[in-house]
């Protein structure tokens, strides 16, 4: 059983601001170097170390995602943080934005269902780390 973590830092627009940074880091890497480089820079780990959660467990997540996407395996430096996941479910934003649009629960649901496995391993919904501009 995950031990469930808290963020020391609010959930706030900087979060979604910290995921793009990262998309866009991916696309204009590529996969092998963004692997390389996230590995090199140990940010996994600072962010750990300072309860920054949020960040700490999507770059996990993108890094084991990119790696299963390219057949490397797992980095077992990071075991320890697979086994924690944050309290609540993080949407993106656009998503809460849509439920209080429709007034339903439906894109929250949809996004779930659509969610990359590494992401909502970590109870970070997001289902397209790829489609950036």
């Amino acid at each position: 059983m995950k031990t469930v973590l808290k963020n020391k830092i609010s959930f706030s627009q900087n979060f979604e601001i910290f995921k793009s940074s990262i998309c866009h880091d991916l696309k204009n890497m590529g996969d092998l170097k963004f692997l390389i480089s996230v590995l090199k820079k140990n940010n996994i780990k600072k962010y750990y170390n300072k309860e920054m959660y949020y960040e700490c467990f999507y770059l996990l997540a993108m890094l084991d995602y990119i790696s299963r996407e390219n057949n490397i395996p797992l980095c077992v430096e990071y075991d320890y943080i697979r086994k924690y996941k944050l309290e609540n479910p993080v949407f993106p934003l656009s998503v809460k934005a849509m439920c209080l649009a429709l007034n339903n629960n439906e894109p929250k649901e949809r996004s779930i269902k659509e969610c990359i496995p590494e992401f909502k391993h970590f109870n970070i919904i997001e289902a397209d780390v790829r489609n950036v501009c």
